[in-house]
This record gives C-alpha cells, structure tokens and sequence, in this order.
C-alpha cells in the first residue's frame, strides 16, 4: 500500500529524513514514533504529495507520488483522510457543516451528503454535537470532528499527526479506541506520535525514527 525506497529528505542544510526504506502493507495500523524534529510529519507530507523527496522513491497505493502531475493530486488525496493535532476546524461552521466541507472538496453530490455525515458522526460518537459550533465542544470533541471530516471522503489511508498531542489522557485514549474501530473497517492507518503509553498499550507495527534515519 505504501513504500518508502531510499528517501532523502532536505530542507536548507537540514536533513529531515535521510535514505529511509520501509513499507507498510494494506490494511495495517502504524505508528511513526521518534522526537520532534525527528521526521514524522515529513513523512506524512511525502505521502501526501505536499512535499516531493530529493531522492529515493515513495508509492502509495501503487502509484509514484513525484510522478503525479500537479493537476491530478486532488483526485489522488481523495484517498487519503487526514487528522491533525491543532484540529483545523473552521470556527464558524456547526461540526455538520465541517465534515461537508471535505464532501464538497472532493465534489461529492450533495444529495449525498445528508447521509454520509451521519454515517461518520456516529462512528466518531458526534451524533449528538452535530449541530453545534466548534466554541461548545471539548478539545476530544473538536478532535472527533476532525476524525469525521477525515473519515467522511471514505479514504483507503488514513494519516494522523499527533492526534493525542493536545488531550488529557483519558480524552485521548478514547479517540485512539475510534482509532482501533477504524483499523477494524479496514483503512490503513498511519499515525505520528511521541506518546509511548499509546505505542505500548496499542501494539502495532512501530516505525521508530532519530534525527532522521530509522532506528
């Protein structure tokens, strides 16, 4: 599903990540652990196709991310959702009306939409808040509707920066419980923390990176 081949990654005189192979198959559920600064959130960028590597090779998916031309990547990020630690959620829209923005993103008919909002509100448990701003939610509420805007293109692969970063930890252990119903479904699921007490209790394959090199 994914492929890392050799990749380098610079910034500047700063190697963000350098000749890092590994792969992840379909369908599995992967953390990417190591220090700030150690090349996590590069990685998920690579993958994205937001940032292209200065050698070596990524696939996702089967395709070559650095050959895809540039009018054709929002069609190849329909298959990927993405959650994020700051949330990135539009404060003056109800949590509905976060989750249709990505439904409009993607050109999904709006006739659709009525439905497939419901349908990842309550996989997240937002079916109660979905009518409410993002200034009456709790940051594990505001995280849950980051997961749904993520989750509501049906992505194949799912990308997680930090997602526990900003919670307290019984707020985050239930959103990486959302995490495991997920994994259940079937979506390949990459996630960037630094949190060890999630990489225990959630044993998972475990990509583990310092100062830019797999260890």
């Amino acid at each position: 599903m994914i492929k890392f081949k050799d990749v380098t990654k610079r910034f500047g005189d700063v190697v963000a990540l350098e000749k890092v192979s590994f792969e992840v198959e379909k369908g599995k559920f992967v953390f990417i652990t190591g220090a700030s600064g150690a090349g996590k959130t590069t990685i998920l960028k690579l993958i994205l196709g937001e940032i292209l590597a200065d050698s070596g090779e990524v696939v996702v998916d089967g395709v070559s991310v650095a050959g895809i031309a540039e009018r054709d990547l929002p069609a190849f990020r329909q298959k990927i959702g993405t959650v994020f630690q700051d949330f990135k959620i539009l404060p003056e829209r109800t949590v509905r009306e976060n989750v249709e923005v990505a439904l409009a993103v993607i050109g999904l008919p709006q006739d659709s939409w009525t439905e497939r909002v419901k349908h990842v509100c309550n996989l997240v448990g937002l079916e109660k808040q979905i009518d409410l701003f993002p200034s009456q939610l709790s940051g594990g509420e505001l995280q849950r509707t980051s997961l749904a805007r993520g989750l509501a293109v049906n992505p194949k692969i799912l990308l997680a920066d930090e997602p526990t970063g900003n919670l307290d930890w019984p707020t985050g252990d239930s959103i990486m419980q959302i995490f495991e119903k997920i994994s259940k479904e079937g979506k390949t699921i990459i996630m960037a923390t630094h949190n060890q007490e999630i990489v225990k209790k959630h044993k998972k394959q475990v990509i583990h990176l310092e100062g830019g090199k797999i260890k």
